[in-house]
């Protein structure tokens, strides 16, 4: 037990790197020393083929000369640290497949169902114990026996193997990631949730995996990943007072809303200043959301503000426990040693998009209702009076104690004779921190009491109303502001009700006003009018030389392409002319695995909506029970999107949908829900990149033809009055030649038919699911060895 005095201390330490940033101004720079870094060796693991085996047509040519030093990204830096058995000079790039063996891996609630899979597949025991962590965050307020149950039963798996496990109040396991030291600096650290981007926010790549990734990890120490295409964020300008993260993640979610990152990795950056302006704490709540935004990766640099922040934390745990001595996650000498190995960008590092944002131009701004990509400034929203039932202080997001200090200074601004005010009559405010070390800071700086004085209603620290789960959820007709990270329709209550999302002192100023409002903090800088954004840089004569930079290397890349087409014309005249011919008549056909169809079809049932997310396909407050029969995930199929859905689809109907479908969470069972409909393909203009990694792991076959869905809003997009129908069958025909790698579409009685070719089912994949998926695929593997 800590005595008071050093208690107070060591707070004074934690919070000092939050006061370190608050000078906007300041041009005081840290200069760190750089060295090369050396990969530790590990035992060997097996790769992918691609890996091993990568020798282009010219490799008698490159054996002559030394291959230039490939520029890497931060990201396909931190991925190269983590890659194994890549072939002797390889350096990654977006768009490889990888075998990956992270740094560590999180399962929450999930952990039984993870556990299930990994003995299932006859696995006995943790490949790496110190790899896994297990948190029980998700429905932690459930008291039923056989959530007790499960919660009890992960508890003794963790014990029997040896795994970390934090048990339920502890806090959500994204925080407990990030405070306890696993999400480390410049390593890739993975969980099976989708807010695993929050890793990023401490310069930890952090991604999601699904259930079944995650039973491959315990079982085999690894997985495998495609790195994304990887898209920088420049930040210019200074955050002004009061303006936070979350107004910075709202506004690029909602203003750059068109999937312009969609399945991207995102790097931020930009000038010292700039980012010295950006707390540790308001970083983790812009990666966090970037899954809204629909990355798969938010990361930001490894510079002088996070050094400052771990070397509190260093110290504040030198106080706490001197014990551990250098076996504690956080000292000074781990902290030296990333130093000295620092990882960044490097210059010439090629990033599939730029694009920037001036945060001076920055003012608090509101998401929704009901969407992320909906995002509007206060002052816009403010006049309009949005009356609420119900505010929310709560998850991994924003609920930290800085939050926390953030809202209660809003009530203690508004005390009279120091009495703090009450929260507005009608209204109900839920607060819980993001771990209950948070918590116990909050209590230490009174911030917590003023909270609870003010008329707020505590919750255990966990996930709880932020996934529609526990007390205080919206009800139908109700509007909510929170400061949780998604507000999808359903997500936290009703589908009949409104949610919002805004920076924590919005929210408490919200309840204490009983409609949308701001504490008054901002003040607009002299001069600006509009939120400054862009493609690019954000610095004018940078871009405009690395636009001359790219135009001269397309027309490098013509010219060598028409050299190699006349060289191969000029070589191969007489031999190459009867082969090319023949070629020409050919059509490429896709190797079909005993067993596999070599065609799909069927009737389209058309869900006319972009960004259906894994809520609107399988609600939430099913996802965290494990005893759900086929049937009833049949039934609620595609509920919280159209409850009509269940009545208009068949089985052996071909969904399609619009684009970025299955976007949001991770949970796998939006993809197995669809196969209990009996539903065996989906068709889509575009996948969120989780669903489809759900949908090949779990044997649910999907396609993109952005094709089929323009025709399909072109034919009944001015149908039923203008009132556009959210299921609808269509008596269109849909064929998939797997073989050909191509799809027929057949619209409708005595209509049109057309054909076009579609990305191949390669026989690799095309086993995984004959099998059933990835977890029978894995079994099988173990049976033959």
């Amino acid at each position: 037990m800590i005595i008071p005095a050093r208690r107070s201390l060591a707070l004074v330490a934690s919070r000092a790197t939050r006061q370190l940033v608050i000078p906007r101004t300041s041009a005081f720079r840290l200069r760190a020393p750089v060295a090369t870094y050396t990969t530790t060796s590990r035992r060997p693991q097996n790769a992918f083929h691609s890996q091993l085996e990568n020798l282009p047509d010219g490799a008698i040519l490159s054996s002559l000369k030394t291959a230039p030093q490939t520029p890497q990204t931060l990201t396909e830096k931190i991925v190269q640290r983590y890659s194994v058995g890549l072939a002797p000079g390889k350096k990654v790039k977006a768009g490889d497949y990888v075998t990956l063996a992270p740094h560590h891996c999180m399962t929450h609630d999930n952990s039984w169902p993870v556990a299930m899979k990994f003995m299932s597949i006859g696995a006995s025991k943790i490949y790496d114990n110190r790899q896994v962590v297990m948190t029980l965050d998700h429905d932690v307020s459930n008291k039923s026996e056989s959530n007790l149950r499960k919660y009890k039963n992960i508890e003794e798996f963790a014990r029997k193997h040896g795994v970390d496990f934090y048990p339920a109040g502890r806090g959500i396991g994204h925080q407990i990631m990030v405070e306890e030291g696993y999400a480390w600096p410049g390593t890739v650290t993975v969980a099976s949730d989708s807010h695993s981007n929050m890793y990023g926010g401490v310069g930890c790549l952090g991604t999601p995996m699904v259930r079944t990734d995650a039973a491959s990890i315990w079982a085999t120490g690894r997985t495998w990943w495609q790195i994304p295409p990887i898209a920088k964020v420049t930040f210019t300008g200074i955050l002004p007072l009061g303006v936070t993260g979350k107004d910075v993640i709202v506004a690029l979610c909602g203003l750059f809303n068109n999937d312009d990152v969609l399945n991207h990795a995102i790097e931020f950056t930009g000038s010292e200043q700039t980012m010295r302006s950006i707390p540790v704490d308001d970083r983790l709540t812009i990666a966090n959301m970037t899954t809204e935004w629909g990355a798969l990766t938010g990361l930001f640099p490894i510079d002088g503000v996070l050094q400052s922040w771990l070397r509190a934390k260093a110290t504040t745990s030198a106080m706490f426990n001197p014990e551990q001595g250098s076996r504690g996650q956080f000292t000074h000498a781990k902290i030296d040693d990333l130093i000295h190995n620092q990882l960044a960008a490097d210059p010439g590092a090629t990033y599939a998009k730029s694009l920037y944002l001036n945060l001076s131009t920055l003012s608090p701004f509101v998401a929704g209702p009901n969407s992320v990509k909906v995002a509007t400034p206060l002052k816009d929203l403010e006049p309009q009076n949005v009356k609420i039932d119900k505010a929310y202080l709560v998850s991994c997001t924003n609920s930290r104690a800085s939050d926390i200090a953030a809202a209660a200074r809003v009530f203690r601004e508004a005390a009279k004779d120091g009495v703090i005010p009450k929260i507005a009559g009608g209204v109900k405010f839920y607060i819980a921190a993001a771990s209950i070390l948070e918590q116990r800071e909050a209590e230490e700086t009174g911030d917590w009491q003023v909270l609870l004085d003010a008329g707020a209603t505590p919750l255990i620290s966990g996930c709880g109303p932020c996934i529609g789960l526990g007390t205080g959820l919206l009800e139908p007709g109700e509007v909510g502001i929170s400061a949780s990270n998604r507000n999808f329709k359903g997500r936290m209550g009703s589908t009949e009700a409104k949610a919002y999302l805004a920076s924590p002192e919005l929210v408490a100023a919200s309840a204490l006003a009983g409609k949308i409002a701001g504490p008054g903090w901002y003040q607009k800088p002299e001069g600006v009018e509009k939120v400054i954004i862009g493609e690019g840089n954000g610095d004018h004569q940078l871009d405009k030389a690395i636009s001359i930079e790219e135009a001269l290397d397309k027309l490098i890349a013509q010219a060598d392409s028409l050299i190699d087409n006349a060289e191969k014309a000029f070589g191969g005249a007489s031999a190459g002319s009867s082969e090319g011919a023949a070629a020409e008549g050919e059509e490429t056909l896709t190797e079909i695995l005993p067993g596999f169809p070599e065609k799909v079809e069927g009737e389209i049932v058309f869900c006319d909506a972009d960004n259906i997310n894994t809520d609107g396909i399988y609600p939430g407050k099913y996802t965290y029970q494990d005893n759900v029969s086929v049937d009833k995930m049949a039934e609620v199929c595609m509920e919280n999107y159209d409850k009509s859905f269940g009545a208009v689809a068949r089985a052996g109907d071909i969904l399609v949908s619009g684009f970025n479908f299955g976007c949001g969470s991770s949970r796998e069972q939006a993809a197995t829900a669809i196969l209990a409909k009996k539903i065996p393909l989906v068709v889509a203009g575009s996948f969120g990149n989780i669903f489809s990694r759900n949908s090949i792991n779990n044997a649910l076959m999907g396609v993109e033809v952005p094709r089929l869905v323009q025709r399909l809003r072109e034919t009944f997009g001015g149908k039923d009055g203008g009132e556009k129908q959210l299921t609808r069958r269509t008596g269109w025909k849909f064929v998939w030649d797997v073989r050909r790698s191509k799809v027929t579409v057949t619209e409708g009685a005595g209509g049109e038919t057309w054909s076009q070719k579609v990305g191949e089912l390669p026989p690799n994949v095309q086993e995984i699911i004959a099998r059933g998926g990835l977890e029978k695929w894995v079994k099988h593997q173990i049976s033959l060895n």
